[in-house]
């Protein structure tokens, strides 16, 4: 009886082989493993909330408590310009798509240790668990994007603000994604690198709270001297918040060449992140 394995008539469901190409990203299987990415979407925002009193409300309390702050500190007492727009709503406006970038790098940077026990146990493409990251944080930021909201027709009704529409508002998806990209090429590359060196463990903290002064957050660009301004433009997350604060309020520097800018260089990222992060996949669970 003939029992090479091409000889047999058994039908494999998964077949687990070692990668081949550092560009192998295996997208059909992780469509296969979409079902996986909700589970760990649910885990994300469900677990952070599960055994508190005020629940998903954090999702809506913790920004407006964070632009209360920033109204008093930086435009009451500061006096920092919000170029005519009213202080919580130039701020909420800047945290909103701040905290997406900032939550989804941080959860994709710690992916290897945070959940090593996990892959040390069972098989499933790596790559689920940033892809979950992120699109729990675009849930929440949809989530503070009703409280911007909110603000938004408070102020409107008040005669504080005036709406703005205008074609820019069609650049949303298109800055969310930006966003997103830069956040998963940093956080791929992060997380590589901090399982043979986790002093970037303590890095990341202070790192990002240092990243969002670098960024016109707080501020706008056109406040900064002209002395400065080219290190804040370096910035590639500074072209994203300035021009998705001029498509929602009508105020900020929207520059194109800023996007070009941002999207070449969240691009080079991604791609030098999916080339570590297919390296490390590897042989992580030896130095994990």
């Amino acid at each position: 009886m003939d029992k090479r394995p091409e000889s047999r008539s058994e039908h494999w469901t998964e077949i687990i082989s070692a990668r081949r190409s550092l560009w192998d990203l295996k997208l059909k299987e992780l469509w296969r493993y979409r079902f996986l990415i909700l589970i760990f979407i649910r885990r994300d925002v469900v677990s952070v909330y599960k055994q508190t009193v005020l629940g998903p409300l954090w999702l809506f309390l913790g920004p407006l408590f964070t632009v209360a702050m920033f109204t008093l500190v930086f435009n009451k007492i500061a006096g920092i310009s919000t170029e005519g727009v009213p202080a919580p709503l130039f701020y909420m406006a800047g945290i909103s798509i701040w905290n997406f970038f900032q939550g989804s790098f941080q959860a994709c940077s710690t992916t290897f240790v945070a959940n090593a026990g996990l892959f040390g146990k069972v098989y499933f493409p790596r790559l689920t668990v940033p892809i979950a990251a992120i699109s729990s944080n675009l849930f929440k930021f949809f989530m503070q994007m009703l409280a911007f909201a909110l603000l938004y027709i408070i102020f409107s009704v008040r005669g504080e603000f005036s709406p703005v529409f205008h074609a820019h508002l069609a650049l949303l998806p298109i800055l969310l994604v930006l966003m997103g990209t830069l956040a998963a090429g940093a956080g791929l590359i992060i997380t590589s690198l901090t399982t043979k060196y986790r002093d970037l463990t303590f890095f990341i903290g202070f790192g990002v709270t240092l990243l969002m002064y670098a960024t016109p957050v707080i501020y706008p660009i056109s406040s900064i001297p002209d002395l400065y301004r080219p290190i804040i433009e370096f910035n590639p997350i500074s072209p994203i918040v300035e021009s998705f604060r001029f498509a929602l309020l009508g105020s900020g520097v929207h520059s194109w060449y800023g996007l070009v800018y941002s999207t070449v260089f969240a691009v080079v990222q991604l791609l030098a992140g999916i080339i570590i992060f297919n390296q490390v996949e590897r042989t992580f669970m030896d130095t994990v």
